[in-house]
């Protein structure tokens, strides 16, 4: 297969600074880490492209020494990026469930009913807005990936733009619709090359008293738990509360409480409103947390600046169970194709000589092969036929979930890795004691 190297045609040399901060435009000279050259992580290969190049991107994050914003270069378009996208938000139960609680809650919470619009921007498969549909609420989803925006609208029956959000679109949907009472971005804002537009339309299509609510990976924890996997083309930022903050308030919006969350290895929940609106009041959590990520250090650069060499150490500690486990004659497979996995099998340079395939619930994934790595994505089935010695889980965040629904493995004696934040290999029979007794 050959592998077309964008803008590395030259010297590979790693470049010194890579232009300008997407955010404040000070300029970039901190590497916060290092991934080599990956694919686009959504981009999985079908049986026809086997033969076809594929283009590898420099993964290379780095750090603002001014807001301290981390980012990645563009180098890939979002309408490419989203073109024919192949993850659905509804294939994981245990996020139905996240969604489904936060629906009620917030309902209740800010007495959202019938005669509120609530929106959701990056909405996906309606996997969320259904739960408001069912309330009888007005539902608005904008979703860029048109085919999964027409599923949400056929399957789910949630109305859905397919629409890149920014300030124009903002301007089109308030002549439509009007504004949003509740504006909600779950995991969106990381995905956005221009956050200053982003930012910029939400603050605009917000009512004068609504609510903005948006989750996202916490950087705090991804440093803490070591979760470079989190790192790939598809997302632009890194997001630290405290940047976070910064750049809402340089666009007129305040957030008012904020909620520690367990989700994708540690999220946050922001909740915001317009800086002149005084209905809300700001909750302590706000100072708390300002006040945690300062004593932690992710306003100085050490902060930063040792997660490349832990980052590498991970790598050697990924190989070297594979490769003992291979010069064992132990078969070891997959469970996943997520984002996440495809930047980790990549930077450690796995392939089908370490993992002989890898299973996912979603049949739009099935029958193809991972980008990059060109390893098979079977149906879940799969494992029961050749009863492996190992089931690598690649969606870590979601491993309770899948040794709760696998746990058949210990029938032939077969165990689950966890690779993150470091290899962990765990016995079904022990961990479904655990677990459903926690339960």
């Amino acid at each position: 297969m050959f592998v077309w190297l964008k803008g590395l045609l030259g010297s590979m040399e790693k470049p010194e600074m890579l232009g300008t901060c997407r955010f404040c435009e000070a300029p970039l000279a901190h590497t916060f880490v290092d991934l080599g050259l990956s694919p686009l992580c959504q981009g999985h290969v079908r049986p026809d492209q086997l033969s076809l190049m594929t283009a590898f991107y420099p993964l290379h994050a780095y750090v603002c020494d001014n807001c301290f914003l981390v980012q990645l270069e563009e180098f890939v378009s979002p309408s490419e990026i989203y073109h024919n996208y192949a993850y659905f938000s509804s294939y994981s139960d245990s996020w139905l469930r996240h969604a489904k609680r936060y629906a009620d809650q917030v309902t209740t919470k800010f007495r959202i009913n019938k005669s509120h619009l609530v929106a959701e921007l990056a909405s996906n498969d309606g996997y969320l807005l259904q739960y408001f549909v069912e309330k009888g609420i007005p539902v608005l989803g904008i979703e860029p990936a048109a085919n999964i925006a027409a599923f949400a609208v056929s399957e789910k029956g949630v109305r859905t733009e397919s629409r890149f959000f920014g300030s124009e679109t903002a301007r089109e949907l308030i002549g439509k619709y009007g504004k949003a009472d509740l504006l909600i971005g779950n995991n969106v804002l990381a995905h956005v090359p221009d956050i200053k537009d982003f930012v910029s339309g939400m603050k605009s299509f917000l009512s004068d008293y609504g609510l903005i609510t948006m989750e996202f990976p916490h950087l705090l924890r991804l440093v803490e738990r070591n979760q470079f996997d989190m790192i790939y083309h598809e997302h632009f930022s890194y997001l630290s509360f405290t940047t976070v903050q910064r750049i809402f308030r340089h666009f007129g919006l305040d957030i008012f409480d904020v909620e520690e969350l367990p989700t994708h290895g540690g999220s946050i929940r922001i909740y915001a409103k317009h800086i002149d609106d005084n209905s809300k009041d700001v909750s302590a959590r706000v100072g708390e947390l300002l006040k945690r990520e300062r004593e932690a250090g992710l306003i100085t650069l050490d902060f930063y600046k040792n997660f490349d060499s832990r980052v590498q150490n991970c790598k050697h500690k990924i190989l070297d169970f594979l490769i003992r486990g291979k010069l064992d004659g132990k078969k070891i497979v997959g469970y996943g194709a997520p984002g996440k996995g495809n930047t980790l099998l990549n930077y450690c340079g796995i392939r089908t000589d370490f993992i002989d395939y890898t299973v996912d619930r979603n049949p739009h994934k099935q029958g193809n092969f991972l980008p990059g790595s060109l390893i098979p994505i079977h149906a879940p089935d799969k494992i029961k036929e050749t009863k492996p010695d190992y089931v690598f889980i690649l969606p870590w965040n979601l491993k309770e979930e899948i040794m709760d629904a696998m746990s058949f493995i210990q029938d032939w004696g077969g165990k689950f890795v966890v690779p993150i934040p470091e290899v962990k290999v765990y016995d079904p029979q022990w961990f479904v004691h655990r677990f459903r007794k926690a339960s």
